[in-house]
């Protein structure tokens, strides 16, 4: 550990002053080699843990590659969101056996994209899948010391907690040891987040779907083994309906399949090791004075650390069973007769840390939700996780959040008052696979221009497929050297065609942001595999030294990678009213946007102004720079291999002044971003159905003075919905 953490200090200074771009790059790299690893890891997972293979393969690994995408975007919007922070330092992580990657990306992730380094110390049952990870680490090169892994028993995570030179302890086990924990730190400067034990109340009203509730229960509580923190272990069902329900649970539970955790067509694995088991046995053994057993009529495996799925009814909210987390597939279930007695039972506990709600009436539904102490509350559904959705307890069940912004400000410190903010360039890092120098930069515009075709007519981009001018005419693009090339000469009918084929695409508002995040960053990915050929085609269209075209491009990456980040963080509001209840604020996208980009930086105005609209779910028509649109059109062949769907981006070339009024006059177009032509024009022509028009000043985009959160707001628009609720 002493090691462990001297690696970690000497890496800290260099990482952390390490643009949020790099740090960004870096995650993402390690998120598209856990996918790429995904049956390896799901394998080692399940042989190292007893869990089903289905679970490792179709829950825990996919959620790690999750979390590390998801935070590589916190890492790229680090020093605009998280502004006046700066990294804790080193971080000090104790993982349990339960979920053992799962666990690792959840600590992991959040503190990389914050600046900070760590050690890390599996659990001592579960340190495979750990290994395997770290050899993830070499394979995108992550500097040394940034992420140190040691294996050992209790006296290692304790090793850990009480190093003086750790800044910060984070911790997910029983609440016996966070006790522990608490008190060796208590005094200190130390971060600390506790991640412990529950005793999660699952509350079956009459009204509730019963076969969904079943299923529900199912994946409550013999999900993993029963081996979850926040598993549903304390069964509280309507006494109207009790009997009936518990046919119905029983006849599942006869069909529930425990066995070699390798077979896919198993429900149920092997307890994670012989004490465990022991555990579990010894409080279900005990229980047998507290309430009625009932177990399946077929036997278990002889062979391994087995146990039955178990239920428990009859049993006195005081019970032992009913307290105790037993941390196996033991479900203890108790009636009641009225919501407010299904509260009192929910919170008939020292745990907090997440409860499910079954009932058909919103009023029920949210009336208990909100009056049940616990940090995460499922209604009609049950154990669902997401890296923007924040995880922790309440009470015994710890404290501090775990994904989300609210778990990114686990990972941080407001800085000393008149800290320097990270350098652009920091700590001589550049990211895995970054854009290195493409053409030579002693090369002449003139000469490039030589090189590139003069015969080709790059034509529009609508609805997913390249497309022809209405007319059959092209427009000359002139270098200052040379012709380079020619573009379609859109009209009227061409920008019909494309405001038609964008309204067909209006689907893309309901994909989930984390899917246009990956199509986002694929752009960017895409686009740095050429990103010679694009420096050196703005280079001839605009006679820019070739140093300055290459930065361009490199600025229109990093653009990409920042509204990729946004796709998914760009979150709503509940609002405090007079009522009593919620108002969700949701945010959504405007619908179709023209866009009319601006002459100068031709590749970095347009994914600027088009970036932003995407990542927010918009569908577009873009006038891209009426002297240098070869960067527009060069810029589709990008979007066709990067799963960006047809329609979502349209692009029309031309002169502006034919076409602009026909956009800005169409009415099912939304929404107007403008940064050239005629704003009395544009803003007469929207009058027609009323559209929202933005003007977008002259600036260097590589350095916009307009922050993210005005682009955010302009490209949505704000539905309240209100939910009023009471019993």
């Amino acid at each position: 550990i002493d090691t462990a953490v001297a690696a970690a200090r000497r890496a800290l200074p260099e990482w952390s002053s390490a643009p949020g771009h790099v740090r960004a790059r870096f995650l993402y790299a390690i998120a598209r080699q856990v996918q790429k690893q995904h049956r390896l890891l799901s394998v080692i997972e399940t042989i190292d843990n007893g869990k089903p293979i289905r679970e490792t393969r179709d829950i825990d690994v996919p959620l790690v590659a999750r979390h590390f995408y998801h935070h590589a975007g916190w890492a790229q919007l680090f020093d605009t969101e998280f502004a006046g922070y700066g990294p804790v330092g080193v971080c000090g992580q104790v993982i349990p056996w339960n979920f053992p990657i799962l666990m690792l990306a959840w600590k992991i992730a959040p503190a990389l994209a914050a600046g900070n380094t760590v050690v890390i110390k599996p659990a001592e049952y579960t340190s495979l899948s750990a290994l395997a990870f770290a050899a993830i680490l070499e394979e995108v090169a992550l500097p040394p010391g940034v992420v140190n892994i040691v294996t050992g028993d209790g006296r290692t995570g304790s090793a850990i907690v009480n190093h003086p030179d750790v800044d910060k302890v984070a911790f997910t086990g029983s609440t016996g040891v966070g006790r522990i924990i608490r008190s060796e730190t208590a005094g200190t400067a130390k971060k600390l987040t506790l991640e412990l034990g529950g005793k999660s109340p699952f509350i079956v009203f009459e009204d509730a779907d019963l076969d969904s509730a079943v299923e529900g229960v199912v994946d409550a509580i013999w999900f993993n083994q029963g081996q979850v923190c926040c598993a549903g272990s304390r069964l509280l069902v309507q006494e109207s309906i009790a009997e009936g329900f518990y046919e119905k649970l029983r006849a599942r539970m006869e069909k529930l399949r425990v066995g070699n955790p390798l077979d896919k067509a198993v429900d149920m694995g092997a307890i994670v090791a012989e004490v465990q088991l022991k555990t579990i046995t010894e409080l279900t053994e005990a229980g047998k004075a507290e309430g009625q057993i009932w177990q399946p009529s077929w036997a278990i495996p002889e062979e391994g650390w087995f146990y039955p799925p178990t239920l428990f009814t009859g049993v006195s909210p005081a019970a032992t069973i009913a307290q105790e987390e037993i941390f196996g597939p033991v479900l203890v279930s108790m009636t009641f007769r009225s919501p407010e007695e299904a509260i009192k039972l929910g919170n008939n506990t020292r745990y907090g840390l997440a409860a499910s709600v079954w009932s058909q009436d919103i009023d029920t539904a949210l009336e208990v939700g909100r009056r049940i102490k616990a940090g995460a509350v499922w209604v009609n559904c049950t154990n669902q996780f997401d890296a923007n959705a924040g995880f922790g307890g309440y009470r015994e069940s710890g404290y501090g959040r775990e994904g989300g912004r609210e778990g990114m400000f686990a990972y941080v410190k407001r800085k000393a008052t008149g800290s320097a903010a990270p350098s652009s360039v920091g700590g001589g890092f550049t990211a895995s696979g970054a854009s290195q120098v493409r053409p030579a930069e002693s090369e002449s515009a003139s000469a490039i221009g030589t090189r590139i075709s003069i015969d080709r007519t790059a034509k529009m981009y609508i609805g997913g497929k390249q497309a022809r001018p209405d007319g059959g005419y092209s427009l000359d693009v002139l270098g200052p050297m040379a012709k380079v090339g020619q573009v379609g000469w859109g009209n009227r009918k061409d920008i019909r065609n494309a405001v038609e084929a964008a309204n067909k695409a209006c689907g893309w508002q309901w994909e989930n942001g984390h899917t246009k995040a990956q199509i986002l960053y694929y752009i960017a990915e895409n686009l740095e595999q050429r990103s010679g050929e694009f420096a050196a085609r703005i280079a001839a269209m605009t006679g820019a030294p070739v140093t300055e075209t290459i930065k361009e491009v490199a600025d229109s990456i990093e653009q990409w990678f920042r509204w990729a980040a946004w796709a998914d963080k760009h979150d709503g509001a509940v609002h405090e009213t007079t009522l009593h209840g919620l108002v969700l604020a949701l945010n959504e996208p405007v619908g179709v946007a023209g866009v009319i980009c601006p002459d100068e930086q031709p590749l970095l105005a347009l994914t600027g102004m088009i970036a932003p609209l995407i990542a927010t779910g918009n569908t577009v028509v873009v006038i891209p720079s009426e002297s240098a649109p070869l960067a527009a059109t060069d810029l589709y062949q990008v979007f066709e291999t990067s799963d960006l769907p047809a329609g979502v981006v349209n692009i029309v070339t031309g002169l502006r002044e034919e076409i602009v009024s026909t956009l800005a006059e169409h009415d099912d177009v939304d929404l107007i971003w403008t940064a050239a032509g005629d704003l009395r024009q544009i803003h007469e022509g929207s009058a027609g159905n009323m559209k929202r028009v933005w003007q977008i000043p002259p600036m260097d985009w590589s350095k916009p003075y307009i922050g993210d959160d005005e682009f955010l707001r302009e490209a949505t628009h704000v539905k309240n919905i209100w939910l009023p609720h009471g019993v």
